[in-house]
């Protein structure tokens, strides 16, 4: 058996939350994180639009209903998420998100000229937001990873380069079921080897947006 690959047009969605115009302050691209899609997670931010901030969310290009079969059948429940890359064929997912990505960008771009650029990924999100950051470090003057880490084949030379100059934040809740003591070290290690300081906000939550701490980043 033989593997082929090939390229073709596709179509993606993504939301916009907000207007770009001459009252705008800033704009933010934020990445949902696994089995999330982009029309309820942006909602999220709605509390940013009293600040003149426009929000655009991209949506990972995999969907996939939340429950199998079976569960579906007994439940009823169709709910769908998205993801942006699972174990199976990452690297070309990876690629294929990255393009994803920057063409949403270039479709907006000129719409904001000069205006600050905030990437936030939240959970499986963030290491797509460090990704995308990395390989194109003029889209962007602030990184914020809530709820998540940067990827551990992330090439951090590069992310040296890149960070250093830029505001780089780590955020997330305290009783985050999914920050185990050892998922804390790892966020810890990856961080030590970006090879500078990443402050860290923390609240009272879970795996989860919390409204007062989105307003400290305005």
């Amino acid at each position: 058996m033989q593997e082929h690959e090939l390229a073709f047009n596709f179509k993606a969605r993504y939301y916009q939350l907000g207007q770009i115009d001459s009252k705008t302050k800033q704009v933010w691209f934020v990445l949902h994180g696994y089995g999330q899609l982009a029309k309820f997670f942006l909602p999220k931010f709605e509390i940013l639009l009293n600040h003149e901030i426009c929000l655009i969310a991209p949506e990972g290009l995999s969907r996939f209903y939340l429950e199998d079969v079976t569960s579906r059948a007994v439940s009823g429940n169709q709910r769908v998420g998205a993801t942006w890359m699972t174990a199976e064929n990452r690297l070309m997912d990876i690629t294929n998100y990255l393009n994803y990505l920057q063409q949403v960008y270039l479709s907006v771009r000129d719409k904001f000229a000069s205006l600050p650029i905030t990437l936030l990924g939240f959970s499986q999100g963030a290491a797509t937001a460090s990704r995308w950051a990395i390989n194109n470090p003029q889209n962007f003057d602030r990184l914020i990873l809530w709820a998540g880490i940067f990827p551990t084949d992330m090439d951090f030379t590069k992310a040296n380069e890149v960070l250093s100059n830029k505001n780089v934040m780590l955020v997330y809740g305290t009783n985050d079921p999914f920050l185990s003591e050892k998922r804390m070290k790892e966020m810890t290690d990856l961080t030590r080897k970006l090879g500078f300081e990443v402050p860290a906000i923390t609240f009272g939550g879970g795996h989860e947006l919390d409204e007062a701490t989105l307003l400290k980043f305005v």
